[in-house]
């Protein structure tokens, strides 16, 4: 093969990735981070209620989902496939905000709220719940886009 179509191989293949590259994040990080509906989990009536049973969402934007427990129960917050697909930002529970690199549970002990603070990087489908309490109700999905 000549010089002259490796190179020209080269530049398509080079615009192809940096193309593919780009098409797959769909939000704006230069934005406030967008709030989710609150997830409330638990009601004085039903101890076993989520507020909101899915969540869609895009790639590359920043979110912020403030986690409501109504403490009639003790709570333990899991994502086992979704949390390692986030960039996580932040966490601010009560007067502290907690920078860490990942997230695998956010456990209730009684009443309180948390607000957590991500990017979703990997598109797809991931169920959320309370552990223990996915057979009474408390499952849900974050869908990634």
């Amino acid at each position: 093969m000549s010089l002259k179509k490796n190179l020209g191989l080269a530049m398509i293949a080079s615009v192809l990735t940096s193309t593919a590259i780009t098409a797959v994040a769909e939000g704006d990080l230069t934005i406030r981070p967008k709030k989710l509906p609150d997830l409330v989990l638990g009601t004085e009536d039903n101890r076993y209620s989520l507020s909101e049973k899915r969540y869609e969402m895009v790639t590359g934007q920043s979110y912020k989902l403030k986690i409501i427990s109504s403490g009639q129960t003790e709570y333990a917050l899991v994502a086992p496939e979704f949390f390692p697909t986030i960039y996580l930002r932040k966490v601010e529970a009560g007067d502290m905000e907690i920078k860490a690199v990942a997230l695998t549970e956010l456990e209730f002990e009684q009443e309180g709220e948390a607000e957590i603070y991500f990017v979703p990087v990997k598109p797809g489908e991931y169920e959320f719940y309370a552990e223990g309490l996915e057979e009474k109700g408390m499952l849900g999905v974050f869908s990634v886009k």
